[in-house]
């Protein structure tokens, strides 16, 4: 697919075309796989640094290819060590990029990196201050993995992470197509190779497309941000629950699991006075129990300009305690990055409004 300023994404060319295009433009065959081990297994993104290809070949590829859309143009770490990432991309606009740290089952720490799908977001959640900014763009393919690869070490080889959510800003399965191709290329076992089982795209829940990926190739995990057991208390914080109210979204995800094979998670961030009471526990867990799901429970992080905060300690212990007592499995999340403004679009919101970049084109 063509990128700005004419070039196409390296990442879209499969290797027998890349290496037929290279035989026809004068190469030796052999040059594609020197290649090919340059970006997917060395992660080397800059042509320039593509040390063991000839001149010519190096010209040919940075006048034909682009390989990476936007770069990270500034960020900071919490006390907690939740690394929070602005990304800049070629029109001016910011999206952001998170890095989670948690311990492992082995006594490590998994890294998980967050990745944003949109500028901005159309579905108007309450608590959300990715939809402060309103909807702007989708993100192409090529600008959702640039994202990735920014953390990417040539040195090693490596990913500087174990998990990637999708979860930043924007709703994933309003852009469809372009997440879908960009975790395709992520997953392709020819091209990065990262496990499908490392990979969770996390909906605010647009019940059609979860009936879509449950009745396609989708091999990825799926969490589904509930925040409300009940359709009175959804529809306060999220108007997408008009769309697309309990009846519906979650007889989707029940096919989805069904048909994929796969547990979802439910995603439940905990507001004080409006969804951590009992009675939401017990309608959560009768959910949960419905889906065989696992409960994310998740402290709020404050948004300014926003009416909501975070359930105290004792009404998150009383609303965890509920679910495991009636035998839901469940996870009660650690606050995270709330000194650093870690909430889904905080960092991009508060720089955009500094510098008066993007918003208004």
């Amino acid at each position: 697919m063509a990128q700005p300023g004419g070039k196409t994404s390296f990442f879209d060319e499969g290797f027998s075309s890349f290496e037929s295009l290279l035989v026809e433009n004068g190469f030796e065959k052999y040059r594609a796989r020197q290649v090919w081990q340059s970006v997917y297994e060395r992660k080397i993104f800059d042509v320039s640094a593509m040390t063991s290809l000839p001149a010519g070949l190096r010209a040919f590829l940075a006048d034909r290819f682009e390989f990476v859309s936007g770069r990270r143009a500034g960020g900071s770490r919490s006390a907690d060590d939740t690394g929070k990432f602005l990304f800049e991309l070629s029109d001016g606009r910011y999206v952001e990029c998170v890095i989670l740290e948690a311990p492992d089952e082995d006594g490590g720490i998994r890294k998980t990196l967050c990745m944003s799908t949109q500028v901005g977001c159309a579905q108007g959640c309450r608590f959300c201050a990715s939809t402060m900014r309103g909807f702007k763009r989708n993100l192409t393919c090529a600008e959702i993995l640039s994202q990735a690869l920014s953390f990417a070490d040539p040195s090693t080889g490596k990913f500087s992470f174990e998990n990637i959510v999708v979860m930043g800003m924007g709703e994933p399965l309003a852009n469809f197509d372009n997440v879908m191709r960009a975790l395709k290329i992520l997953n392709d076992a020819d091209k990065f190779n990262f496990g499908a089982r490392r990979i969770t795209l996390s909906t605010c829940g647009l019940a059609d497309k979860i009936l879509q990926l449950a009745h396609s190739d989708f091999p990825f995990r799926l969490a589904v941000s509930l925040h409300g057991a009940t359709n009175d208390v959804r529809g306060q914080i999220m108007p997408v629950n008009r769309r697309f109210p309990l009846e519906k979204l979650v007889p989707a995800i029940e096919e989805f699991s069904k048909n994929c094979g796969r547990m979802t998670t439910l995603e439940f961030i905990l507001i004080e006075g409006v969804n951590d009471t009992p009675g939401q526990a017990r309608a959560l867990a009768k959910i949960a129990k419905r889906l065989h799901a696992h409960v994310n429970l998740i402290p709020y992080n404050s948004v300014g300009g926003l009416q909501w905060r975070r359930s105290p300690l004792k009404n998150r212990l009383a609303f965890a305690k509920i679910l495991k007592d009636l035998k839901v499995s469940c996870t009660l999340r650690r606050e995270k990055g709330s000194d650093i403004d870690a909430a889904c679009g905080q960092l991009a919101l508060k720089t955009a409004q500094e510098r008066g970049a993007g918003e208004s084109r």
